[in-house]
């Protein structure tokens, strides 16, 4: 055979390797309303970018007549390829090949990309549609499995890992996605669960649609495993992008610097008016981030989990922050274990990435009731508070109305650490809301009042005027300074400046014992 009759093989075969499980298959994918595993890394990566590895690669099975249906790299793609001209490194399962199950060679394909992507310093996504481990390769599949689990988990806060469910995950494939930091799930074509609905039933007679049992909207509100939802897949592959756009490439970097044409000296008028004059009527703090953050974009994580806080990604002056703010809009901005929980993670990500965190607080204190102590509030809020406590970011609070009890130290306050905190004229900062506290302090004044109501009324608007205001906390230094609402924006992007250089550390050992 010549060279080109050789150049032609080569051809041939990589067109082979890039159909798939054939025509038919791809088509069926089509008719799901499903992009094949290759569309997905055209559509994900910057047009042109991508370069396939391990397209030769095919399974070693010689089982139950496995060794006459052989496929050309199998059941997953894998190479590399950018985004925003950013590189990252990134694999699709193959639902057209065994179902994208995985095997041996499917395993060793993801690991050699999670390794590249390690040693590289580059992100790795992983966009999951498969139909979990392949049955004929017996044993083989479940340590094939554990393989990429450790990967995942040395890659852990190292590059940024993005996993996006584009059809079914389950079994075992759900804890690779469950170990990476950020889970993106279709609406009505991806699932998450650990066993199907059928093993449901068997087990608890309870009967229960995919949807139901492990559906983006399932995760994304009741579970908390679903990070971000896309009404399609088109969708889901532009928020990595956009995600991907806020993040290093890795630890040892910081976040892209982008020039967003927005004025860093810009004031907010509407800000001197957000937060109502009644202490107990809401606000959306959302709002409020809007109006602070370049070009008043958002990108909020965990939407539609755990609302009364509200995480997510912004820029002030050009530089990726990541915002942790408590929403007066839900249970009064209450910490609870979900909130908690939440926030905690969040603030491990940003510090684990040089992630600047800028805190907006009001919370009335962490949520009272059997069911938040009995499902361990105690150790959940200690959660967010060892998050806080350990990060050595810059960590930027602004308090913008209520700071009260334990959720005032907890909320990225002086005292652990926190490198510039403000407050609004409205704050109040004290051990516990003016009701409770004239309640416990002039319990008896008030019962031998001649008109009690009046009395306590009195008192309160007393106590109010004394401690219901920042400046009290300002007074003792732990307040940096009380700011005019408008002048947020330009005051934390000039502490953003001068925190660029900060150095900070904790004792040294082999590792923390978070209180998981």
């Amino acid at each position: 055979m010549g060279a080109q009759d050789k150049i032609k093989q080569l051809h041939k075969l990589r067109t082979e390797s890039q159909l798939g499980g054939g025509q038919e298959r791809i088509d069926a994918q089509h008719a799901k309303g499903k992009m094949t595993a290759r569309e997905r890394l055209e559509a994900l990566l910057d047009p042109g970018s991508f370069r396939e590895i391990d397209a030769f690669v095919v399974h070693r099975t010689t089982d139950f007549g496995m060794d006459a249906k052989k496929y050309l790299a199998d059941s997953v793609v894998t190479g590399w390829g950018t985004i925003d001209g950013r590189t990252v490194y990134a694999f699709s399962q193959d639902f057209t090949v065994f179902g994208g199950s995985l095997g041996e060679v499917h395993s060793e394909k993801i690991c050699k990309v999670m390794e590249l992507a390690t040693k590289n310093g580059a992100p790795l996504i992983g966009l999951n549609d498969s139909g979990g481990a392949r049955i004929q390769e017996g044993v083989v599949s479940l340590g094939a499995y554990a393989d990429i689990f450790l990967r995942n988990t040395l890659a852990s806060g190292v590059v940024p890992q993005i996993s996006a469910i584009m059809g079914p995950c389950a079994g075992g494939a759900v804890y690779s996605p469950a170990l990476t930091d950020f889970v993106i799930m279709v609406r009505k074509s991806s699932h998450m669960f650990i066993t199907g609905p059928d093993v449901v039933k068997a087990v608890t007679r309870q009967e229960v649609s995919f949807d139901e049992l492990g559906g983006a909207d399932v995760h994304a509100k009741k579970s908390g495993v679903c990070h971000l939802v896309a009404a399609d897949e088109a969708e889901s592959l532009q928020m990595i992008r956009q995600l991907v756009g806020f993040l290093p490439s890795n630890n040892m970097e910081d976040p892209p610097l982008q020039d967003t044409g927005d004025d860093p000296n810009r004031m907010e008028e509407k800000l001197n008016s957000i937060v109502p004059d009644d202490p107990g009527k809401p606000y959306d703090i959302t709002e409020a981030i809007r109006l602070i953050v370049d070009n008043g974009e958002f990108f909020e994580i965990q939407d539609s989990y755990a609302g009364n806080i509200v995480i997510g990604f912004a820029r002030l002056g050009g530089r990726t922050v990541g915002i942790v703010a408590n929403q007066p809009l839900i249970l009064a901005g209450v910490l609870d274990i979900k909130a908690s929980i939440k926030g905690a993670r969040f603030v491990r990500f940003c510090d684990a990435f040089n992630i600047p965190i800028v805190t907006f607080e009001d919370v009335p204190g962490f949520m009272p009731g059997l069911d938040q102590e009995h499902g361990g509030i105690i150790t959940h809020g200690a959660k967010l508070l060892f998050a806080y406590c350990e990060a050595t970011v810059p960590k930027l609070t602004v308090i913008t109305r209520k700071a009260y009890g334990g959720a005032y130290c907890v909320m990225s306050s002086k005292h652990i650490r926190g490198d510039f905190n403000v407050a609004w004229p409205t704050a109040e900062i004290a051990v516990m809301g003016p009701d409770g506290a004239v309640n416990i302090i002039f319990r008896k004044e008030i019962q031998e009042a001649k008109d009690p109501a009046a009395k306590r009324a009195e008192l309160i608007k007393a106590y109010s005027e004394k401690f219901a205001n920042p400046y009290a906390a300002a007074g003792r230094g732990y307040l940096d300074d009380v700011i005019e609402p408008k002048q947020t924006r330009p005051r934390l992007i000039e502490a953003l400046r001068t925190l660029q250089t900060k150095r900070d550390s904790n004792p040294p050992s082999k590792h923390n014992t978070m209180p998981l």
